[in-house]
């Protein structure tokens, strides 16, 4: 995809204030219960679950080589101390510049300790939650702090209204949208300044591109079926390289069967000329 020439001017961020991580073991609750989960099943899980984890399992493997990034999902961050109702659970967020092994360790995002809300979320649009996704949960966002909200309805707009649409925070504290562009092939397509990539409405499919190295991130189908072919490859150059070496070793025992027969031969000639010459000194 070429894009370069259609992309706007990314919109100016607010820029989340350097923090210092605290030790998990420095770490203490107030004695608060914070529950990893309601007990609850997702709401349509069932619709939700495969996109939400083509996105996060396509985010993790990007940005897994960067320090001090949490990628995750459908899990609790708590944004007011001490009230454990006070909480959200994105489908998908990404924050840069936080200590992994401390959220890990409580299996929570607990902004008070974190330091920061995360840079990125996005709401997958479901029957269930697509009134919650673009009304309160817009204003709420915006109001814990987060980067950039971004709503992905895979049915083109059933259950939103539209297929993708992307929000930054502004320095007043709110939301304005991201620009999108659609393309001749019906691909629409939105910059995240937060991840530094393209978010793209493909076919029902939301899809990230970096348009840094010009690439498609491959998701997890893409990257098992490319394991599959390399082992496939792989196991065709074994497959010719053990025919080679069969041949090669054929090739030697043919050589080694001259070889011997060469041997005799000049043994044999050797025997036939010593015979002569013995006769031919018993003549004389």
């Amino acid at each position: 995809m070429t894009t370069a020439q259609l992309r706007p001017p990314p919109p100016a961020a607010a820029t989340a204030p350097a923090i210092a991580f605290l030790p998990a073991a420095t770490i203490h609750d107030d004695e608060t219960f914070y529950p990893e989960t309601d007990g609850e099943p997702l709401p349509d899980g069932q619709r939700q679950a495969p996109l939400y984890r083509a996105i996060v399992s396509t985010l993790e493997a990007h940005f897994r080589s960067r320090p001090n990034t949490s990628v995750n999902g459908n899990t609790f961050i708590y944004y007011e101390q001490g009230n454990p109702r006070r909480h959200v659970s994105p489908d998908c967020y990404v924050a840069f510049a936080v200590d992994v092994p401390a959220i890990l360790a409580r299996n929570t995002y607990r902004m008070w300790e974190v330091g920061k809300a995360p840079d990125f979320a996005l709401e997958i649009a479901s029957e269930t939650t697509a009134t919650a996704d673009t009304g309160h949960k817009v204003s709420l966002y915006a109001v814990i702090g987060f980067g950039e909200l971004w709503l992905y309805d895979a049915t083109g707009g059933t259950f939103y209204g539209f297929a993708l649409e992307g929000r930054y925070l502004g320095a007043d504290g709110a939301y304005h949208p991201i620009q999108m562009h659609r393309a001749a092939d019906g691909m629409i397509w939105g910059h995240s300044r937060a991840l530094g990539l393209d978010l793209c409405w493909v076919e029902g499919r939301l899809r990230f591109y970096d348009p840094a190295r010009g690439e498609w991130l491959r998701n997890f189908e893409e990257t098992i079926a490319e394991l599959g072919t390399e082992r496939s490859a792989r196991a065709n150059a074994e497959s010719e390289l053990g025919t080679e070496r069969s041949a090669r070793a054929d090739a030697e025992a043919q050589l080694g069967t001259e070889r011997t027969v060469r041997a005799n031969a000049e043994a044999r000639v050797a025997e036939l000329e010593a015979e002569l010459r013995r006769l031919q000194g018993t003549a004389d």
